[in-house]
């Protein structure tokens, strides 16, 4: 569209030569700076036998070792960090479930590219300077918040910083203040949109035409779902605290076809899982990520975990991401087969009569894992809708992806709801 193009910023504008050599310049910068300021980075190069003046194509950064959530545990907290505290602007963090919380320090200039990058990812998204955009991403050390925060004010944007919660109060926030634009997790959109049937209003008839939606995993029946119900476009946009936020990847509503890395600042890779080794475009894989202008924390090769594949740009110049299918850490393997939540739940959101709300239930029996999809049915869906679906999404499970699993559906809202990353995994077995 024209008036989109018209806005686009210089980098968008570039051809893939001129990004290229872009890229290459930055990314050699980047590399002696975590080498000459992160002792890890001087260890792990000099471990390796690399030095960042081996750099002499974008090629040549798959020679170089790959970073880990590991290593950022291990150097907990400031260990990471390339420039003294007194430079550090924010810090954010991790929850830490699973250990030591992941710590990412920011300076003054990190943060306005930060900006800048959620901004672009807003504007693809089809936002506007003067648009009014509710932000229900969770505010505090999770970086979803005020990452949307900054970056739609620097867009030009009011911003309604409803945070997470108090679903209620959400609803009627959204009915007096009449945001265009809502940034929030794909799961509690849909606890949004059962908020709005509760109190009797059409999800269709809201001020909002934009959702951007991150944080998790979701699909394309997802998508279908919420553009149908709210009458919205819905985009994804992609980040992770490690590399900087949410804005590392932004979808465009002309296309929806993917995620569009800015890769003027966060160069991608995908390897495969098991061996490290690069994986030509068009091949799915793990997602690694190097940063090209980050000062507090410059990251060398980080491992996503994270499973997508390159393909060519289309809406911009730069490479797309296809959605997230999964993480290779919240992958379960189930006798012998794998299996993903988002396969899952695409054959959930398939099945009349059953919510969008699903969770997998890992158990141990002797020596045999059982699944246990647990889903909740539709608020008007009677005993004999429920025990059909139930036979459906056993049947599909089993067709689909190989896999015999018991299937429960339970009442509405009786599954734990989550403000930020829903909990899809439950596992139960024991050791």
């Amino acid at each position: 569209m024209t008036e989109a193009a018209d806005l686009l910023d210089p980098a968008e504008r570039l051809d893939e030569a001129g990004l290229g050599a872009l890229q290459l310049e930055r990314l050699r910068a980047s590399l002696r700076h975590a080498y000459d300021h992160v002792p890890h980075y001087r260890q792990s190069f000099d471990k390796a036998g690399v030095h960042p003046d081996d750099c002499r194509s974008l090629a040549d950064l798959a020679r170089f070792p790959f970073t880990t959530k590991a290593d950022l545990r291990a150097h907990y907290p400031y260990g990471m960090f390339a420039v003294p505290r007194e430079r550090l602007r924010r810090i954010h963090a991790s929850s830490g479930t699973t250990g030591r919380p992941t710590v990412v320090g920011y300076t003054e200039d990190d943060l306005s590219m930060w900006s800048d990058m959620v901004a672009r990812s807003i504007r693809a998204a089809g936002g506007r300077p003067g648009d009014t955009a509710h932000v229900a991403y969770g505010y505090g050390l999770f970086t979803g918040g005020l990452g949307a925060h900054y970056g739609a004010e620097r867009l030009g944007c009011t911003v309604i910083p409803a945070s997470g919660g108090m679903t209620a109060r959400q609803v009627t926030l959204i009915q007096d203040l009449r945001p265009r634009i809502i940034m929030v997790t794909p799961s509690y959109m849909l606890t949004l949109l059962d908020e709005f049937e509760r109190q009797g209003i059409d999800p269709r008839s809201t001020s909002l035409e934009v959702g951007i939606f991150g944080a998790e995993p979701w699909t394309e029946q997802m998508r279908a779902e919420i553009e149908e119900r709210f009458a919205i476009d819905a985009v994804d946009i992609y980040g992770l605290s490690e590399v900087i936020g949410p804005g590392v990847a932004q979808e465009c509503v002309e296309t929806k076809d993917g995620l569009h890395i800015w890769e003027d600042h966060f160069y991608p890779e995908v390897v495969d899982p098991v061996t490290g080794e690069v994986l030509p475009d068009g091949e799915r894989g793990e997602l690694v990520f190097t940063s090209l202008t980050k000062e507090a924390m410059p990251i060398v090769r980080y491992r996503t975990r994270d499973l997508t594949r390159l393909l060519p740009g289309t809406a911009r110049v730069f490479r797309r991401m296809e959605k997230i299918t999964g993480r290779s850490d919240d992958m379960v393997i189930l006798r012998g087969v794998n299996l993903f939540p988002t396969q899952i739940e695409e054959i959930v959101l398939r099945t009349p009569g059953v919510a969008p709300h699903f969770q997998l239930r890992l158990t141990r029996e002797g020596r045999l894992d059982r699944l246990t999809v647990r889903a909740e049915a539709r608020p008007d869906a009677d005993s004999g809708t429920r025990e059909k679906a139930a036979r459906s999404v056993e049947a599909a499970v089993k067709e689909g992806i190989g896999v015999s699993v018991t299937v429960e559906i339970v009442d509405p809202e009786t599954l734990e709801r989550s403000v930020g990353k829903i909990r899809r995994i439950v596992d139960l077995r024991a050791g």
